[in-house]
């Protein structure tokens, strides 16, 4: 979960994602989109694979990625339920007399 949430943490990764809702999309196509350099787009790649939230696709001399929505479900359904945000909240402490 951990990865997931520091692939998350770069506005630049979130974006990507964001893209890929759309489908399926180029390392190309992706690039385009972003006014950085094709080796810093790769960094981010890899750090999207790394936390599985990509599934990348070699396709004759590009590579496609598609996004995998189901893996940042779990993430984030696992991140609600560390907190039991579901669950009942203790009622206050009652004060003793001294």
């Amino acid at each position: 979960m951990s990865q997931v949430f520091k692939a998350l943490s770069d506005p630049t990764r979130r974006r990507v994602l964001q893209l890929l809702q759309n489908g399926p999309m180029s390392a190309g196509e992706l690039s385009d989109r972003f006014d950085v350099s094709k080796p810093t787009m790769s960094a981010h790649f890899a750090v999207l694979k790394e936390a599985d939230l990509v599934h990348a696709e070699k396709a004759g001399k590009s590579v496609i990625y598609h996004l995998k929505l189901s893996v940042l479900e779990e993430a984030l359904l696992g991140f609600v339920d560390s907190f039991s945000l579901g669950a009942e909240a203790p009622g206050p402490k009652k004060e003793t007399a001294q």
